[in-house]
């Protein structure tokens, strides 16, 4: 019988995690599902890990060779039995009631194809924070048409909070394997722009911020990144052109900080600065030593449990 829900766990070095990460699928109240690891040739004791889980809804994909968190997402995409594919990154963890809320939204919404909850961010020391989102302005549950002009701030969903009917990669494709950095960004904007988002701002998803090989806490250096030209063109919309800008400015703060600052100056200069607001005018302004002297000051008050940001 085919299951309601595939879930996709690409898994790469996280053998601290992993097991977690497992366990808290097995514990789900909503119990109709299938678990694909695509496992991309870990160095570490990851395999060995997860083959003390001893669950029949679990199957393991091994890759030869290192290929990618995209190409493993799209390995499980591919070999997913159910419509509903579900992703969960292998350092992050769901709480027990989260398969069933997006079970009861695909009901509800009978007519969705993207589905995604809200989450915690997960700090060392068990610090949780809610992301500085959109998420508190909507209702519970809604069916959300406006995706680019709310999501100028920290995003209402991440990897691990996300679900994506298996139709809709007919649509608009699969994950771009090339992209290293940032590859989520990429496809949210193709996916969103086709189709309406259902979400629940319930934060059922613990996204862990800081763990061993994540790839969003390592240098950019010459990793291909999402290509913010290829969706601003003529046709391109106003909320969408503020969107890639957005991103735009996050990436040239990446890129100063390695001082990279080529790759910044380009970057910088793609953006139209009435898309951005005053701090963001600011800190992209900024010289190096000053930003440095900002990013230990947030580091500082996280530790703390306490959030600054430049989103409002």
């Amino acid at each position: 019988m085919r299951p309601f829900f595939s879930i996709v766990i690409p898994l790469y070095n996280k053998e601290q995690y992993v097991l977690d990460s497992l366990k808290s699928v097995l514990d789900q109240t909503f119990q109709d599902y299938e678990v694909i690891v695509v496992e991309d040739a870990s160095t570490d004791t990851s395999l060995e890990v997860i083959s003390t889980i001893k669950s029949e809804k679990v199957s393991v994909i091994q890759h030869p060779s290192n290929k990618g968190l995209s190409a493993s997402r799209n390995t499980g995409i591919k070999n997913a039995k159910g419509d509903y594919i579900a992703f969960l990154d292998a350092d992050d963890f769901w709480k027990p009631s989260y398969l069933e809320e997006l079970f009861l939204l695909t009901k509800s919404y009978p007519e969705g194809k993207l589905f995604a909850t809200n989450y915690e961010e997960l700090y060392p020391n068990d610090i949780t924070l809610l992301p500085q989102n959109n998420a508190k302005n909507l209702a519970e549950k809604s069916l959300i048409t406006t995706f680019f002009d709310i999501s100028l701030a920290q995003p209402l969903y991440c990897p691990s909070s996300f679900c994506v009917a298996k139709s809709v990669f007919d649509t608009v494709g699969f994950y771009n394997e090339s992209i290293r950095f940032g590859e989520d960004v990429d496809f949210n904007i193709r996916a969103n722009t086709v189709f309406p988002l259902v979400y629940s701002k319930k934060p059922l998803v613990r996204y862990t911020m800081v763990s061993e090989n994540q790839i969003t806490q390592s240098a950019i250096g010459n990793k291909i990144i999402t290509d913010f030209d290829a969706f601003d063109h003529s046709e391109t919309s106003k909320s969408v052109k503020r969107f890639l800008d957005f991103h735009r400015y996050i990436m040239a703060k990446h890129y100063k900080a390695e001082k990279n600052m080529a790759a910044f100056e380009k970057m910088k200069n793609g953006i139209a600065v009435r898309n951005l607001n005053f701090k963001q005018q600011l800190l992209l302004a900024a010289p190096l030593p000053i930003l440095n002297l900002i990013k230990k000051v947030k580091s500082f008050f996280l530790k703390k449990g306490i959030r600054f940001s430049t989103y409002d």
